[in-house]
């Protein structure tokens, strides 16, 4: 009765059944794996927020398939604060979400069976983006060594006559790096080279960790670019559902590419048009809140290494930006038993790496926007824990 592309195993893993059990009992959660900032502690313009959604404007339906203009305005203003060259109002499309964007542009670049490039370690969203839209992934290794490096003789042997695009994450979920001008310049020439479009995944871009504002690839020219990002980590309002996509790259790509999009956005008309109009007052809230958030993860990567400095078995990974951080352990049993013994016996919960497709064992997750007690106390009882192996 059902279709292939739905055939997943529904069936909770251990760690989820692990962590329902633990809810349903009396004993304090934990949590570092904390990634919805509305239930973080954060401090919001609540009246702003509010009077934003009561435009008289919203009783008239008045659609547009690329978003109304005065939300795409706000959108190209948020870049140009930034400090980024100028995009035009026309390049960009609004969605309900970075997941929505993904399916558009899927649908725009791949018949079904086509291939799509995602760098490993990455957000496992993908997977099941890319099994809606009929498309097969392929991974590339990114490397750790002393910070992270695109594999880009890996990802030159992974191209075939089926891949239609490479995937960027900038700053990737969960490793942080940024990818660097000389890889984008590198990442450019294999795409022109070989017909590829490049998506760049910037939801985590505001968010730098001491290494200076990134420019984002919202006006590469190079290649066809697709740049996706929305309110939900800019301003933390993932409840708002406004995304965006831009298109940029040589001329005659991105024309056909924007027309083409059109169509697709028109046939589904999914935007609201309060939240549309409410754009520029959410995207406005955004500075107090990333100033918060920006001094948590500080904060809690001082605490973090400051517990890590007292001992000698476990370690962190260098990070650039965005809100986690991958803490190395010793790999003396599958990330994710390990994950339920801290869970089930120390009552804290983290994200076993293979959840991200880290290749080997010996990694764990840790949330930066966590409350700073709870993290300090969680990573407490892990290293407490591990000290011992």
């Amino acid at each position: 009765m059902f279709a292939d592309r739905t055939h997943w195993n529904l069936s909770p893993n251990r760690l989820a059944e692990a962590l329902a059990r633990h809810r349903d009992g009396e004993r304090k959660l934990l949590d570092l794996t904390a990634s919805n900032p509305t239930e973080c502690g954060f401090h919001y313009g609540e009246d702003a927020i509010l009077d934003a959604l009561q435009q008289p404007q919203a009783l008239c339906y008045r659609p547009d398939p690329r978003g109304l203009a005065s939300a795409r305005e706000a959108v190209c203003d948020y870049y140009a604060a930034r400090g980024d060259s100028p995009i035009a109002a026309e390049q960009i499309l609004l969605t309900t979400s970075t997941s929505e964007a993904y399916s558009f542009v899927f649908r725009l670049l791949c018949n079904p069976g086509d291939e799509v490039l995602i760098p490993a370690p990455s957000y496992p969203l993908f997977e099941f983006l890319a099994d809606i839209q009929d498309v097969k992934l392929t991974r590339y290794p990114l490397l750790y060594d002393h910070g992270w490096h695109t594999d880009f003789h890996a990802l030159e042997q992974a191209v075939t006559q089926r891949t239609r695009a490479v995937i960027v994450v900038h700053p990737n979920n969960p490793t942080g790096h940024f990818l660097k001008p000389d890889e984008a310049g590198r990442l450019n020439l294999i795409c022109s080279q070989r017909g590829l479009a490049v998506l760049t995944d910037e939801v985590f871009l505001d968010f730098s960790l001491g290494i200076g504002r990134q420019a984002s690839l919202a006006t590469n020219q190079k290649a066809l670019t697709f740049t996706l990002s929305g309110l939900s980590k800019i301003a933390g309002l993932p409840q708002m559902k406004l995304a965006w996509l831009i298109v940029s790259g040589p001329e005659e790509s991105k024309r056909e590419a924007l027309a083409r999009l059109e169509i697709i956005a028109d046939t589904y008309l999914s935007l609201s048009a309060p939240i549309q109009l409410a754009a520029s007052q959410f995207l406005a809230q955004r500075q107090p809140f990333q100033e918060q958030l920006i001094g948590r993860v500080h904060k809690n990567l001082a605490e973090l290494d400051s517990q890590l400095a007292h001992q000698k078995t476990c370690s962190r990974l260098e990070v650039e930006g965005g809100w986690y951080a991958v803490l190395r352990v010793p790999a003396t049993r599958p990330d994710e038993e390990l994950a339920i013994e801290l869970l089930e016996k120390h009552d804290v919960y983290l994200h076993p790496g293979h959840f991200f497709g880290f290749p080997t064992d010996g990694y764990l997750v840790v949330s930066l926007i966590t409350p700073e007690e709870a993290l300090s106390e969680g990573i407490r009882r892990v290293l407490s824990r591990l000290g011992g192996d």
